[in-house]
Formats: structure tokens, sequence, C-alpha cells
């Protein structure tokens, strides 16, 4: 905490869904959190409006064509940047004491490993971070000593649950999904499923990216990747339960046969919360669980031969190396694929799984071989016809 007794933030996706959320924490905790940096791809009538609400001396964008427009509509006080070394800029500043990552895509894999370096505390959104270069960012985090805080609603459950990143105690980390929008329709129909349909989340409000990755099992599959770095945890220590309500956000079973779990309002403030204020808990403006809730609770074994994203996680993980990042790559083309109406929705997985068969992993890349296989993956997936 600096000497006025707040944190120094900077927002990196200001403008998408987790970060607007980010924004809301901040504004209903102005007493302890300073927003000093935002940064969005292009939106620059949104981003001026964090500025000026927040007092920002730092903004980004990195799409410098939008930059004039930012530069007209802020004050003179702050700082102006663009592309990725205004992503940098923000990310290393020595003002700042947390980073909040929530850049959809590869874009915020730079910024959070020059931000460790520097001994900024992560608030990690981007689930690509990890997924691509999971190896290489904790052994970073590890060196540095520098906090490492899940927003992901499942991986700040099981962080809570944990009370560390240690999961030396645990016999399983079970991470709950909802199910999505398909969770009871027969493959056959699946394969008709329209955009709209795919993306219409049954519980949370999400990005257009996440809904359909929730749709496919994929949002859990890249989750399964994160538990596997963030908690140094092998593959047959990590779960997947469908849960449809999304009042139990994960669990952890410990070695005892305990079960702790982490219950709240399915509200991604929540865990962005717990980042901005760990280790303390803050009171702040969030709704509360009502119990009775709780009740007709449904669990669910995921149904791996209709969604089998899971088996491409466990497939990933166990092979290591470059191969959660071809994995990764592969369903973000499939997405844009599905997205322009190119493939039918389970085709994603067909893709998925081609471009993995195609690739010869390499089990101790280089931060240079992961942007390589990361390449690699998205020509090869791009060029796979159904």
């Amino acid at each position: 905490m600096r000497q006025n007794g707040k944190k120094n933030i900077v927002i990196l996706g200001s403008t998408g869904s987790v970060g607007l959320n980010a924004c809301k924490v901040a504004a209903s905790l102005k007493d302890k959190i300073h927003v000093v940096g935002v940064a969005a791809n292009s939106n620059a009538d949104l981003v001026a409006e964090q500025v000026k609400e927040f007092g920002c001396s730092m903004a980004s964008l990195s799409d410098e064509r939008f930059l004039p427009q930012l530069k007209k509509n802020v004050p003179s006080s702050c700082k102006v940047s663009g592309g990725a070394q205004g992503l940098l800029e923000l990310a290393t500043h020595p003002d700042v004491d947390m980073i909040l990552c929530s850049i959809v895509g590869t874009g915020g894999l730079l910024p959070v490993i020059e931000g460790i370096k520097c001994g900024k505390a992560i608030a990690l959104a981007s689930k690509e971070v990890l997924v691509m270069a999971g190896g290489i960012v904790m052994d970073l985090v590890r060196n540095y000593s520098v906090p490492m805080l899940p927003v992901d609603s499942e991986h700040s459950a099981l962080f809570q649950c944990l009370n560390s990143l240690d999961s030396s105690r645990a016999k399983r980390l079970i991470l709950t999904a909802s199910g999505g929008p398909f969770r009871k329709t027969p493959l056959e129909e699946m394969q008709k499923a329209s955009w709209a349909k795919a993306i219409a989340h049954p519980v949370w409000s999400m990005g257009e990216k996440v809904s359909l990755d929730s749709a496919t099992l994929m949002n859990k599959a890249l989750e399964m990747v994160e538990a596997h770095y963030l908690y140094n945890c092998p593959e047959e220590k990590i779960d997947v339960v469908i849960h449809p309500q999304a009042k139990i956000h994960s669990m952890v079973e410990f070695l005892d046969g305990s079960i702790t779990a982490q219950i709240s309002v399915p509200d991604m403030r929540f865990p962005i919360q717990c980042a901005y204020s760990w280790p303390e808990r803050w009171q702040g403006e969030l709704p509360r669980f009502d119990l009775t809730d709780l009740m007709n609770m449904e669990f669910e074994k995921p149904d791996t031969e209709k969604f089998p994203s899971l088996d491409f996680a466990r497939w990933a993980i166990r092979e290591g190396g470059t191969m959660t990042c071809v994995m990764n790559a592969a369903n973000e083309v499939a997405f844009q694929k599905f997205k322009k109406d190119e493939i039918v929705l389970t085709g994603i997985w067909k893709i998925i799984e081609q471009t993995m068969k195609k690739h010869k992993t390499i089990k101790t890349p280089t931060f240079h071989e992961i942007l390589e296989a990361d390449k690699w993956a998205r020509t090869t997936a791009e060029n796979i016809k159904l």
C-alpha cells in the first residue's frame, strides 16, 4: 500500500466485460484504490471517460489510429501512448502497484511478463497469458516473489479455498462449469446451432469469446491448463463438475477428504475485489448471498463424448511445452471461423484436434518459440478445410 493508503492500479483491457467490472469495483473502493492508468484496443471515447472519472495520469490504445481522438478528449496531465509499447509503459511504470490484465487474446502476455520483472502484483483475467506461457510466467512469479492473483471466478475460488497457490495439500482441484447453453442439447442439434444461441450464456454476462468458449466447454479446458500452471498441479488432480446454478464457483478436496467450496452471487465483481484487496477483505458494495438459494443444487459429470474440450486440455497438459499454446491458438481461429459462418459449431473441436495432432511439441520452449508455435498453430488451423 502507498503512503496514502491506496493501491495504485492500471487496468489493461478497461473497456471489455471484465475491465468494465474492474472499473466499477475501483469506483466503489475509491478510499482504497487509485486507478492511475487504463488501456484498451480502440474505444477512445470510453477510455477518455474513464480517465476523467478516475483522474488517470496514463492511458493507452493498442490501435494507434484512435490516439488523436483520445488525446483530444483527455486532460493534458494524462500521458497518452499507443501500440504494444503503450501497454508496456503502463505495466512497468514506477507508480504502479498492481496490474489488472483483462486483455482478450495474446496482447496481455508481454505486459504481464515485464510487469512481473518490475515487481508488480498481477491480477490476471487473461487466460491466454498462462495457457500460452504458463511455465515461463509462473517461474518469473516465483523468482521475483510477486503476488499472482487470479481473477477468473473459478480460479479465484480455488485461490480462496487454498488461501495460496500451493496445491500440495489438495487431493483434487474441482472446477465448476455451468454447462453452457447446450448442456441438454443433442449433438445433432448442436451442429445446427446459430451464433446468437451459442453466445447466449445461461448465467454470466460475458464477452463473445468467453461466452462461445463456455458453449463448447473450451473455457473450462483453458481453465484446466491455467490450474495446472497456477497451482503447480498435475492433470490427474484437476477435475471438472457441471453445476448449472453457478452458485459454487469451484471447490478443493483436501488430502483428508474434506471439501471446501467458495460460494457467492455469480458476479465478476467478487473475484476482482478479492484480487484488489488481497491479503485483506474489504467491505465494498457487492450483493449478499441468500443461503436459501443453495436449495436444489445440481451436479453432473461432464459428457466428454459430446464435449471433447476437456480431453484436449488433458492431452495438452500431459504433452506440455508448446501444446497448450497450440490448443489455445487453434481455438481462437475456430472461434472466428464459426463467427463468420464458415464452420458449424462442432467444427471448432475438429479444427482444434487436427491442429494439435499436426504439432511437434517443444517441451521447454523459449518465449520466442512460444510465439512461433502460436503463429504456426493459427496458420495451420486457418488452412484446415472441413
